[in-house]
């Protein structure tokens, strides 16, 4: 069942939404925001409509499949946006039976609401006590009000200030919010309809139907063996975390750090998840911890601070680095510090990362300066008039101070991997109508981790065939709920993409093979593209900012040098 949520007269419907059947995650929220939302609308106008809708998997707790999508058009890209996020909320609202929440239009008035989400359906509660909290307090006062098990996603003074570069904060298994809906600005969207939070209490919620229930299981037991088994996913990542990756890049000179000036950091052991770990392991937190009911990867944790307290959780690769070898700051406490920060405030800590790395170019602070990086952020917290900057994201940060390297792809910052050393993934970045995602199509699995093949990441030959192909699977795994990182067992073990195959087939009594799907994958490519187009992003800003492709990144001494004709061959399917 679908709600739609009618800011202005403050009414809730249910809708049966027959034509999006078939479609779930990003499949659907993208298709929803292609046929339903004015290309040309404004991101936080009355046109734009704010999605939040459940996977294909959703609320059946398959391997690693606890994913939901949420939609907008971006207020930072001024394009389509889908953000997956993790946490409990797609579970409970899947097990709701709920398909699709849809908030539309603005509120006549100005106000602070709640949608709540339970086995009696979906309603609009004001809570004016929540206006101008942050998301940690938010959450405390949403489970003292509807218990510690309920799923809650809100924002925090950076998405009620409608800042570009405001995220959407989801509490994980323990009720704290370290998951968020990241990247995009979709919390500024939730800001202007005046949603401060939605919660889901799935208490009393039906048991789900399969089609054919012991099909769905054995899908879902190759899957879990496979995830169970690939190095990368029963090994690496349950013990150190997606913040393995910092040695790895810096030793392949992948780095971005001092505001993509160099390919490695000399603190890089200081941020590594080798250090991570040991700093957990000392301080009483705990490192293998799953981000959602069912996961079997564990690559979250939860870090303590000097005292034994909890600073943070779901503390990824990508934050350390952005806030990290970014603005050559080596103090791992600070680095969480800040990831604390920017998930209580509300912010995408990639495009706060990125844009703090502009500043520190501009001369506002050195790198390596922690404490003013810090105070920095709480300006974004304080909505000073340079806070209002830097949570408009690195773009405008960069236009603001005049500065000409400025890393973003379609007003998004891009992240923790440089595409002059990783050119697979710096076709990703180029190309994905997200703008620049490493989401989208991690073409980091076979450049650097030689998952899937081998691809010489220094070499522009192939990197168009790679990043095509993943962002087409991606499409479809960001569909399913699966979490990105299955993609590395299922590239390697094809048992593994059989399960899935087999668990969406039983789920709901198809018949589609692995090329149906791959075929639902390029459609959601075509939706989106579709919709940038109409919203006036033109095929020409398919590439990366020029100083890529003329300053030559140490060590390797690399320049970006795919030609801009061969990325224009990305979407030729």
């Amino acid at each position: 069942m679908f709600y739609r949520i009618n800011m202005k007269d403050l009414l809730v419907k249910e809708d049966a939404g027959e034509q999006y059947a078939g479609l779930g995650g990003r499949a659907l929220s993208s298709r929803l925001v292609e046929e339903e939302v004015e290309p040309t609308a404004h991101p936080l106008g009355e046109k734009n409509k704010l999605v939040f809708v459940t996977s294909l998997l959703s609320g059946t707790g398959a391997p690693n499949g606890g994913r939901m999508s949420l939609g907008a058009k971006s207020p930072l890209t001024g394009g389509i946006k889908e953000s997956n996020v993790g946490g409990t909320m797609g579970m409970k609202l899947g097990r709701l039976g709920v398909r699709g929440i849809i908030v539309e239009g603005l509120p006549a008035q100005e106000g602070t609401y709640v949608i709540q989400v339970s086995a009696a359906g979906v309603s609009l509660v004001e809570m004016p006590e929540l206006k101008g909290l942050n998301i940690y307090d938010t959450v405390a006062k949403l489970q003292d009000k509807y218990g510690p098990k309920t799923a809650i996603g809100c924002i925090g003074t950076a998405g009620e200030k409608r800042m570009a570069a405001a995220c959407v904060g989801f509490t994980d298994m323990e009720g704290a919010p370290t998951r968020q809906a990241g990247r995009g600005g979709l919390g500024a969207v939730m800001g202007s309809k005046g949603i401060k939070a939605i919660v889901a209490d799935d208490s009393g919620a039906g048991k789900l139907v399969y089609a054919d229930e012991d099909a769905y299981r054995a899908g879902a037991k190759k899957l879990a063996n496979a995830l169970l088994t690939h190095p990368v996913t029963s090994q690496a990542l349950p013990a150190y975390g997606t913040d393995v990756l910092v040695n790895i890049l810096s030793e392949a000179g992948g780095l971005p750090t001092r505001n993509f000036s160099e390919g490695r950091f000399e603190g890089a052991n200081d941020l590594g998840g080798e250090t991570m770990a040991e700093t957990i392991k000392a301080r009483g937190g705990k490192v293998g911890h799953g981000c959602s009911p069912g996961c079997v990867i564990r690559c979250s944790q939860i870090y303590h601070d000097k005292d034994g307290k909890v600073l943070t959780g779901g503390f990824e690769y990508e934050s350390v680095w952005s806030m990290g070898a970014n603005l050559g700051i080596n103090n791992l406490d600070d680095v969480a510090l800040m990831n604390r920060l920017c998930d209580d405030y509300g912010l995408d800590t990639i495009d706060t990362g990125v844009a703090l790395g502009v500043l520190m170019e501009a001369g506002l602070f050195t790198a390596g300066d922690s404490k003013a990086a810090i105070s920095l952020i709480h300006e974004v917290g304080q909505a000073t008039p340079l806070g209002r900057i830097i949570g408009a994201g690195a773009a405008v940060t960069g236009k603001v101070f005049g500065m000409r390297r400025v890393p973003v792809v379609k007003g998004q910052a891009i992240p923790a991997y440089d595409p002059r050393a990783v050119k697979g993934q710096g076709v990703t970045y180029a190309t994905t109508p997200m703008g620049a995602d490493h989401t989208a199509g991690y073409a980091v699995a076979t450049n650097i981790l030689n998952v899937g093949g081998k691809l010489d990441p220094l070499v522009a030959e192939g990197q168009v065939d790679l990043s095509r192909n993943l962002q087409i699977a991606t499409a479809f795994v960001d569909s399913t709920g699966l979490c990105l990182f299955v993609a590395f067992a299922i590239l390697d073990i094809p048992e593994g993409l059989e399960g899935i195959v087999e668990m969406c087939n039983a789920r709901y009594g198809w018949n589609k093979s692995v090329e149906d799907y791959l075929e639902m994958g390029k459609q959601v490519l075509r939706d989106e593209r579709h919709f940038n187009k109409q919203a006036g992003i033109a095929e020409g800003s398919d590439d990366l900012p020029d100083f890529f492709r003329t300053e030559k990144l140490p060590p390797h001494e690399v320049v970006f040098d795919v030609p801009k004709d061969e990325l224009n061959k990305v979407f030729d399917f």
